[in-house]
């Protein structure tokens, strides 16, 4: 009989769900209109318009649970943070309003998007905490700007550096003075339409809007079944 594992709350994926599911229990807000606020974290945006590709987003966010399928996950981290400059250390920081401001832009930007359609959950986080959170969001939900349109978050490169290829997002979004400056992609936007529908149709949610109690409920199955030879359901 093999012996269960036993739960550490202080185990770094456990910690790491604790955060990412924090960000689950914020309301929502609108992304545009935020007043500043300072701090550095996670986010997640959703989508509840009427673009045709994101029909399925749409619909899923509109449900009796409300905000379920984000359609991208982001972090912001605070200047110096990916060198440890903030660990002993809280900086004043406006790094994830910022972002957030910067996606409002973005979306803004885009003839086929309407601002107001976008809501978003965000919580300010200590810096160690940030990456593993963003990570564990991203692997649950799978969100469709984090993966099969990617581009949403880029900055401008600068000049002389436009060689790169136009991204998906700014293919299927176009509106971002930048991007254009980029070379042009062998792909449509209508290539990328079908593709999005077709994957979108075919995703499926994941079996829990949440983390920590499903993960909590499985390990206790487990550890059950292993103590008294049943099986699991």
């Amino acid at each position: 009989m093999s012996e269960p594992t036993p739960y550490n709350p202080l185990d770094k994926i456990n910690l790491g769900l604790s955060v990412a599911e924090a960000l689950l229990g914020r309301k929502p807000v609108a992304l545009g209109g935020l007043e500043r606020f300072n701090g550095a974290g996670i986010y997640a945006l959703y989508y509840v318009g009427s673009f045709k590709a994101y029909h399925a987003l749409s619909v899923r966010n509109a449900d009796a649970d409300g905000l379920v399928a984000p359609i991208y996950v982001g972090k912001a981290v605070p200047a110096g943070g990916r060198k440890g400059a903030s660990l002993s250390t809280t900086p004043r920081t406006f790094a994830l309003w910022n972002r957030l401001r910067e996606h409002a832009e973005s979306i803004g930007s885009a003839p086929n998007l309407r601002l107001n359609d976008f809501q978003s959950r965000y919580l300010v986080v200590d810096d160690i905490w940030i990456p593993l959170g963003e990570s564990l969001m991203i692997a649950k939900f799978s969100p469709i700007w984090n993966s099969l349109i990617d581009g949403f978050g880029n900055h401008d490169p600068g000049k002389g550096r436009y060689l790169g290829m136009r991204t998906r997002w700014d293919l299927l979004h176009p509106g971002r003075a930048w991007a254009d400056r980029c070379a042009a992609r062998p792909e449509t936007a209508d290539d990328i339409d079908r593709e999005v529908r077709s994957h979108l149709e075919r995703l499926e949610p994941p079996p829990s809007l949440h983390f920590l109690v499903e993960e909590r409920k499985i390990r206790y199955r487990m550890n059950r079944s292993e103590d008294d030879g049943t099986q699991t359901d």
